[in-house]
């Protein structure tokens, strides 16, 4: 049973990794889309799509990254993660636009990396 739990958690981390991606490619291509076509800017711009995006990151990076933090006590993850998770949030403050989408790719890019250094802190060392 014991060995099920960095699996779920390994799993958590890779899904955070690519939900951050997924955020990024979508904070760009609604930037691209909407100024370049005009269209689709109620259903891009949502500010629910963005408020569930950050819960549903907050959930995983709180599971995957906490939980890393108890089992091999590195902080680095978790305080990058969390200065991610901020500017997330931040992006949530300001209006639509060029300033939302950099504090937002800022923020994804920070939560991936604390979900890949998480991930990496519990490969086995190699001697």
């Amino acid at each position: 049973m014991r060995s099920v739990f960095p699996t779920i958690r390994a799993r958590l981390d890779r899904a955070g990794v690519v939900l951050s991606g997924l955020c990024a490619a979508h904070c760009l291509l609604s930037i691209l889309i909407v100024s370049s076509l005009g269209i689709g800017g109620e259903l891009f711009f949502a500010p629910a799509i963005h408020r569930v995006g950050l819960a549903i990151a907050l959930v995983i990076a709180a599971v995957a990254i906490g939980w890393g933090a108890i089992q091999h006590r590195r902080t680095a993850p978790f305080v990058i993660a969390m200065m991610g998770l901020t500017f997330m949030g931040g992006a949530l403050a300001v209006p639509h636009g060029v300033h939302e989408v950099v504090l937002t790719v800022i923020g994804v890019t920070l939560v991936s990396v604390g979900h890949i250094l998480n991930l990496r802190s519990h490969l086995p060392e190699k001697r």
